[in-house]
């Protein structure tokens, strides 16, 4: 028997964890112990001693995070607090069959890399299901069941797709849906684990920055912005053009005065800038 390697930029899919992760970004990056037992544990009159165990049991091999003394901390590498034109993001999209009471399988996986607002790097591929593709999907995507045959089935890719993502902060249009089925996947390849990457979602970002458009599906957004969507409904050509809609989004963020994740996340159209301003200065020092 050996031991499975596990790639660096996947941890554990505990629930626990991802609270303790949303805990310590809505108080600006850094939590006390107590409070972590109480939130995440429901654990009100924990020791010092057996909460700081019991974090370090659940945050290792996460680099997420760092311990400080009687807190647990965002490591201040962490993207949620990095300009965002430091930052590079991966924007992707999959397409995907569900047969009959079957999981969702991902039959292609598109995605571009992005820093700076230019794209510097791709990556796409067709995935083999192992199940025959329903004719609503055959004619929607174009793909067949004979390009499906011949294509790599998920475990084959997963090595190059995580290599490719990286650290980046993964972006999608609806990233629920993608990144949901990715790490099922990958949960399939690495069982307990996912993807530890930071993400957005740009129907949500539209939704938030123009509130008054009729509608924020990606058509609309294309049309809004004045661009066309080739290859629709396959995943390079929509993952292109999530791009192009990012881009225009992170464009309107820093015109607002948004400059890291943290603050996109909070971001509303309309609010007063001093709002913006007023949660930099918290994750600054820790408030």
């Amino acid at each position: 028997m050996y031991a499975m390697v596990i790639p660096r930029n996947l941890i554990s899919d505990s629930t626990l964890l991802q609270d303790a992760f949303d805990l310590l970004s809505a108080n600006g990056g850094r939590a006390s112990f107590a409070d972590i037992a109480n939130s995440v544990f429901c654990l009100s009159n924990a020791e010092e001693e057996l909460a700081a165990k019991l974090i370090a049991d659940l945050i290792a091999r996460d680099p997420r995070f760092t311990i400080d003394e009687t807190h647990l901390a965002l490591n201040a590498d962490s993207p949620e607090l990095r300009p965002l034109a430091e930052i590079e993001f991966v924007v992707l999209d999959v397409e995907a069959v569900t047969i009959r009471s079957q999981p969702a399988k991902i039959i292609e996986l598109g995605a571009y890399r992005l820093k700076a607002g230019t794209i510097i790097d791709e990556f796409e591929t067709l995935i083999n299901p192992e199940v025959p593709l329903p004719r609503f999907i055959a004619n929607l995507t174009g793909i067949s069941d004979e390009m499906l045959k011949h294509a790599p089935l998920f475990s084959e890719i997963v090595s190059s797709w995580l290599d490719f993502a990286g650290d980046a902060v993964l972006v999608a249009h609806n990233s629920d849906f993608d990144l949901r089925l990715l790490n099922r996947e990958i949960g399939r390849c690495f069982p307990g684990y996912r993807m530890r990457n930071a993400e957005l979602c740009t129907v949500d970002l539209a939704r938030r920055l123009m509130r008054n458009l009729d509608g924020h599906n990606l058509d609309a957004l294309a049309d809004h912005f004045g661009f066309e969507i080739s290859r629709r409904h396959r995943a390079a050509g929509d993952a292109f053009a999530t791009a192009r809609l990012f881009i225009q989004l992170l464009d309107q963020l820093e015109t607002h005065g948004v400059r890291n994740l943290a603050q996109a996340r909070d971001f509303r159209a309309g609010k007063e800038a001093h709002d913006a301003g007023g949660i930099e200065m918290q994750l600054a020092f820790g408030l």
